[in-house]
């Protein structure tokens, strides 16, 4: 009799993570990862930065993160491995680079984690008077414990919150419809100006806005959980960044319409302001859905982090421990559990505003290495698919390298 194996057990017995995912799942989690609190909190910085050229400046961020969207795309589509920019830079080049690259996603995905739960901590207390460390220590727990559970159950969980973000969203866009009767407004603010003042606010906001659309790439560290990942998670980029694109410029050319630019930049939360102008209803459930986000934002690091650092450790670019996966539940608990311990850790114990600004540059570092990785592998590999755009690696890498120059150098003018 033939031996047919599981497919969630190796040849050797041990459990490996088990395929469930689909292609809608996967938007799911890439929409979810990536349209989350940021846009809430952003808009209106990007409004007051660029001014009716916000819907442009959106616009350019989206195309700049469609450029490294494409290299990911075509590497996960020819090494679809959980760790994603950890294996794609490993192989394309070298083991150094591989950790370095690895590890910064991880960080990243850990200390943003850490700020949205102080962020969300911090509008809990404004509602009740709940002390912040038990705050911090449930959320954690529980996010923690249904990443455990299994991917999807994480990804149903986030899918919820998703369709209840994207739900507000939408609402705040429908009742937005009737100010986009202006049509010469509208068409002016796609139009590129000749004032190099201005072009140089656009940039400025187009850099603020690219970190909006930050989430895409953590689809790749799925492809271990998903069903014909080779097909699915080239296409799951593509969605979420055409989704995020979409929604995310509506909203600025409604922004730009509204009849009060001053109350929406002024606010800490500029998009519940926006609702309150359009429509005269009071802004608290789009404030609401700004918290549920940041549940959502955290939930979706946990799971990624935790997969980077096993896709690592089977890489042998990590210690093994990460590598373990739960027989019943066929999670990588072990890295699972460190991901949340670190997150508690650091939400605790520090102030991470300059922590927050330096993940953007950390992932900006991870983008040039994936996209210099595509155009490695392009040369040296016998791939016509990645022949193809051996040249396009080297252009998007030079572009994150440009945008992050760009940033330090606006901050050192700034005396940041």
């Amino acid at each position: 009799m033939k031996n047919i194996r599981r497919p969630d057990v190796s040849p050797d017995g041990a459990p490996h993570l088990r395929r469930t995912l689909t292609l809608p799942w996967l938007v799911f989690y890439g929409v979810g990862v990536t349209v989350g609190a940021g846009i809430f909190a952003l808009i209106g910085e990007i409004l007051r930065l660029a001014g009716d050229k916000a819907p442009l400046s959106f616009l350019i961020a989206g195309a700049i993160a469609g450029a490294t969207g494409l290299s990911y795309a075509l590497l996960v589509k020819r090494f679809p491995r959980a760790g994603g920019e950890a294996v794609f830079v490993n192989r394309g080049l070298g083991h150094g680079w591989g950790r370095v690259a690895g590890y910064g996603v991880a960080a990243t995905g850990i200390v943003s984690s850490a700020v949205i739960a102080l962020a969300f901590v911090g509008y809990v207390q404004a509602l009740l008077p709940v002390p912040g460390w038990l705050l911090l220590v449930g959320l954690i727990s529980l996010l923690s414990a249904i990443a455990w559970v299994g991917v999807r159950e994480s990804v149903t969980f986030a899918a919820v919150i998703t369709c209840i973000e994207i739900g507000i969203l939408l609402v705040v866009i429908a009742f937005g419809v009737p100010l986009m009767s202006d049509a010469p407004k509208i068409a002016s603010a796609f139009t590129p100006p000749g004032d190099a003042a201005l072009i140089g606010a656009i940039l400025s906001g187009s850099v603020i806005a690219f970190f909006a659309f930050i989430g895409f790439e953590d689809i790749e560290n799925m492809a271990e959980e998903t069903i014909d990942p080779e097909t699915a998670s080239p296409r799951a980029v593509f969605w979420t960044l055409g989704i995020t694109v979409g929604i995310y410029v509506l909203l600025a050319v409604i922004a730009v319409l509204a009849p009060d630019r001053a109350a929406i930049t002024g606010s800490s939360a500029p998009l519940a302001v926006l609702f309150e102008q359009i429509t005269g209803l009071p802004g608290a459930p789009v404030a609401a859905g700004a918290a549920i986000a940041m549940i959502n934002g955290i939930l979706v690091q946990i799971v990624m982090a935790s997969r980077v650092l096993y896709g690592m450790a089977r890489e042998g670019i990590a210690p093994r421990w990460f590598g373990a996966v739960d027989a019943r539940r066929h999670t990588p608990a072990r890295a699972t559990l460190t991901v949340a311990a670190l997150i508690l850790l650091l939400a605790l114990a520090f102030p991470l505003v300059r922590l927050a600004e330096l993940t953007s540059l950390v992932t900006l570092g991870v983008f040039t290495l994936v996209n210099l990785s595509l155009f490695s592998l392009a040369t040296k590999l016998d791939d016509p698919g990645l022949a193809r755009f051996r040249w396009w690696g080297a252009f998007a890498a030079l572009l994150c390298l440009g945008i992050a120059v760009f940033q330090l150098s606006s901050g050192l003018a700034g005396g940041h």
